[in-house]
């Protein structure tokens, strides 16, 4: 197991996940010490059975919800958490498998070296990615890209990624959404409005089957419904800060890529 970081740790919010949370937390804490995992008011048991691995486990901690409150809620829980404990930045990677665990070294090496930006996964997408919702998401990236003004966002919502705690939580607190859905999105285009600088690193996405274990709590019709009225406040907010946008975006420099 890696030695544990002081300043670094991996995050990871679920929502009855089933068995394949275990197998994902299993393969973080072989890359990453600590693991904190946010149950999200699952009622699958998963909650129970984690911290019964924890009990042996210094370098993983689970924090139980007793509601379901949406991603974005599970992640600000775990964000204030990791603050009140001095950690600077947090990785947060999806429960259900899709993201890649032994890239966690890659994207922390990333954020060790340029703490002041948001290091951000770019999804290299196979076979089992359904059309559908790779085209829609080019649809999601056209608009942040507009919103932030073209501040070199790869992706606005592959979920693996690093983020600066303090400006994540500061960016938060100041309004009532990205709580659900709309959290991965609407987190980079504020946190790039903050002046939080991404940092692209490629990173492959899996979509697995039922049968793999796959777990998915996407809702085509309910979450683009979240998806367009975030988009929406999002563009009123935009226009509003433009004049500021413009002025920053011809002063500073242009974004990190890797």
């Amino acid at each position: 197991m890696p030695d544990a970081s002081r300043t670094h740790l991996v995050l990871i919010p679920s929502y009855n996940t089933g068995e394949r949370l275990f197998s994902t937390v299993q393969a973080a804490r072989a890359q990453w010490s600590p693991v904190w995992v946010v149950i999200d008011g699952s009622t699958d048991g998963t909650g129970e059975r984690l911290q019964q691995m924890a009990a042996d486990d210094p370098g993983l901690r689970v924090e139980l919800l007793p509601a379901n409150q949406g991603k974005g809620a599970a992640v600000l829980h775990g964000l204030r958490a990791a603050q009140a404990a001095g950690y600077t930045h947090a990785l947060t990677m999806d429960s259900d498998g899709q993201h890649p665990a032994d890239l966690i070294p890659t994207f922390m090496a990333a954020s060790q070296s340029r703490p002041e930006t948001m290091v951000l996964g770019r999804p290299v997408f196979d076979a089992s990615a359904p059309l559908l919702r790779v085209r829609g998401r080019r649809v999601s990236n056209g608009w942040t890209q507009l919103e932030t003004l073209f501040a070199g966002v790869g992706d606005s919502l592959y979920g693996f990624r690093v983020y600066p705690v303090p400006d994540l939580i500061a960016v938060m607190a100041r309004q009532p959404w990205m709580r659900r859905f709309d959290f991965d999105t609407e987190a980079v285009v504020r946190l790039a409005w903050r002046g939080v600088k991404p940092v692209n690193i490629d990173a492959p996405v899996k979509y697995l089957t039922a049968e793999e274990g796959g777990v998915s709590h996407f809702r085509y019709g309910r979450d683009n419904v979240l998806l367009t009225w975030m988009h929406t406040r999002l563009m009123i907010e935009f226009v509003l800060r433009l004049p500021g946008l413009v002025w920053r975006k011809l002063r500073g420099a242009p974004p990190f890529q890797a």
